[in-house]
């Protein structure tokens, strides 16, 4: 049995992709004569409920169609990791976690590595109060999602526009980061913990990381003056932000951040404000189909 968690308004409003999609997935789990019940979203927060419903009532397969944020979600109500497993038909705005597993965006392809296939490890991160799957992050991260989430239609390009404006009116961020009982003081754009190597529908922030490795991915991006901007966000649109001088970037299993003052944190495209920043690896634990 497999149970589909789906957010009718992934990707856009009028939620064109889940219209265009879901007869398709219907028709396929017919031909292939699956038993499978579907469960529309109705309101926010709510996929992470009927995770833990399913889960409780049995489920052995979640199956998430939709975007980053319907992800987030699911993987925040998640539990009995070695009998249920999670699947992934991207039908979202930028489906940056599924990019990063290299899965198809092509619904039937997506749902035939399921039927098809098996569920393989993939990292997760835990923070004392919640999960992230993809990116965490704080400083221009969160300001950049403040900004897009003022938007009446999110967008890739929305996305790519807050990000210009906010990095010519950003104030720079001063926090603390704690590696292994070393303590580091910076002063910078962003603190950005990666488990995924993209965010914003395809800005490529720490192109390295890679959700199967067993290690998170620190990058750090010091201050960067006057038109040195424009070089630094032609780098990261092009998936070299790691080469600026300005960049500094390390892998760990565990970190913790102390920023100085009110902090709002960017957890998969969700913003979280001053919860506890200590994130952790979780590694052979979660099941995706890949």
């Amino acid at each position: 049995m497999l149970d589909f968690i789906v957010n009718p308004s992934a990707g856009g409003k009028d939620g064109k992709k889940i219209k265009k999609a879901l007869p398709k997935i219907e028709a396929r789990l017919l031909e292939k004569n699956v038993e499978y019940v579907i469960h529309m979203t109705k309101s926010p927060k709510q996929a992470t409920e009927l995770t833990e419903m399913l889960i409780q009532a049995g489920a052995t397969d979640i199956i998430v169609i939709g975007g980053d944020g319907t992800l987030h979600e699911v993987i925040n109500g998640f539990s009995n990791f070695d009998r249920v497993a999670l699947g992934i038909i991207p039908c979202g705005t930028g489906n940056d976690f599924a990019s990063s597993l290299k899965l198809p965006l092509d619904p039937v392809e997506a749902l035939n590595l399921i039927l098809d296939g098996e569920p393989k490890y993939t990292d997760f991160m835990q923070m004392p109060t919640v999960r992230g799957l993809n990116i965490i992050g704080t400083g221009i991260d969160a300001d950049v999602l403040k900004r897009y989430q003022a938007l009446k239609k999110k967008s890739k390009f929305g996305y790519t526009t807050s990000l210009i404006k906010t990095l010519f009116d950003y104030k720079y961020i001063e926090f603390e980061s704690e590696v292994n009982g070393k303590r580091t003081s910076h002063f910078s754009f962003t603190a950005c913990i990666a488990n995924g190597h993209r965010y914003g529908g395809g800005i490529p922030i720490c192109p390295v990381a890679d959700p199967t490795d067993n290690k998170l991915d620190f990058l750090v991006v010091d201050q960067i003056n006057g038109l040195k901007i424009i070089n630094a966000f032609i780098k990261l649109k092009s998936g070299k932000i790691l080469t600026l001088k300005e960049s500094h970037h390390q892998n760990m299993e565990e970190i913790k951040i102390f920023p100085k003052g009110d902090y709002v944190v960017n957890v998969d495209g969700e913003l979280y404000e001053n919860i506890p920043f200590e994130v952790k690896i979780v590694s052979n634990t979660l099941r995706v189909y890949r």
